[in-house]
């Protein structure tokens, strides 16, 4: 399946029916004073967010969403039939704005949460409404209400306690894999993340949490290099970032480079996001080449006071140390 994370539709709520000019016609009745009845009311337009939406991709394709209009009111009182409002799923974390000025209208963070976009016209009076002693054969009636209507932009950011950020190819997609039944597209070649990926953690009996693997970041991001930072937006929800760094691939590459440099895109693309908290860590020490530096590793970033933890996506070593970290600053941020 596509992953679509953003979207524009098109939403029109239904007219509100026209009401009835109509007068009483019966037998023995030569002067029969107005029936008219009332127009039925447009149906709205609400979005509902549902786990079994995953992404934006159906509204990518579908951008036109116009509800029917109430039904006109008819003689001897008869009220026009008012219409169903329009339901619109949504996947749960779906952000709604003004297309034109860009204000957001809601953020569906909840499963099953609702939210009325669109609101359907009022049928208009029938003519009954209006005779008066003065006026006892009013020949007008209201015409219905108009239904609102707008253009509406979704953006979709995932609900996630943690996001794993990284340059490609850095074990994000195998680390996921290993702790969660994520079952993410694993290669040796760069960008083989196409898209965000959630998985649960189960810690312990009592004890779980999401993670989103994001694929991987490279140094210009910002200017539209590499994947860009299209998937960014899924990070702003997580309470703490696993920041995943690898130096197999050049025998002269610097672990702290590294880490300055993917913390140099997250800047650029929203610089609150470098005061989440951070687990930063150093994978493929499986590798001897690796494991060889990991002191030198661990000493620079002391000296920066960051603590750095060395682990293997393949084998498992390390890794329940950083779950354990994890589930540490989780629970600092719930408190």
């Amino acid at each position: 399946m596509k992953f679509v994370d953003e979207a524009k539709i098109y939403i029109k709520a239904g007219h509100g029916g026209r009401g009835c000019v109509s007068f009483r016609r019966e037998k023995f009745v030569p002067r029969g004073g107005p029936d008219g009845g009332d127009g039925g009311k447009g149906g709205d337009i609400f979005f509902r967010t549902d786990q079994s939406h995953r992404t934006l991709l159906d509204l990518k394709y579908q951008q036109h969403h116009v509800a029917k209009n109430g039904g006109h009111g008819s003689g001897n009182n008869r009220t026009g039939k008012s219409s169903s409002d329009l339901e619109i799923v949504v996947p749960v974390g779906t952000i709604l704005k003004d297309a034109e000025t860009q204000e957001v209208l809601t953020d569906l963070s909840e499963v099953g949460q609702i939210y009325v976009a669109a609101r359907g016209g009022i049928g208009g009076k029938g003519n009954a409404h209006f005779a008066t002693s003065t006026h006892q054969t009013p020949r007008f009636a209201q015409e219905g209400m108009e239904g609102e209507e707008r253009w509406i932009k979704l953006e979709l950011k995932l609900l996630a306690d943690v996001g794993i950020i990284g340059f490609p190819n850095a074990g994000k997609s195998t680390f996921i894999s290993r702790v969660s039944a994520a079952k993410p597209k694993i290669a040796d070649y760069p960008f083989t993340t196409l898209m965000p990926h959630l998985g649960v953690v189960k810690y312990s009996d009592h004890k779980s949490f999401v993670l989103a693997d994001i694929p991987g970041l490279i140094s210009g991001a910002h200017q539209g290099l590499g994947m860009g930072i299209q998937f960014l937006r899924h990070v702003e929800r997580t309470s703490l970032l696993l920041h995943i760094i690898d130096i197999s691939m050049e025998p002269n590459d610097n672990t702290w480079s590294n880490f300055a440099a993917i913390n140099k895109e997250l800047g650029y693309y929203n610089p609150q996001l470098l005061e989440k908290p951070q687990i930063v860590t150093l994978n493929k020490i499986d590798l001897p080449f690796v494991r060889e530096r990991v002191k030198k590793e661990v000493a620079l970033f002391k000296k920066k006071r960051i603590i750095l933890h060395p682990f293997s996506a393949v084998t498992g070593e390390g890794i329940q140390e950083i779950l354990n970290n994890i589930i540490t600053i989780l629970n600092q941020a719930k408190h």
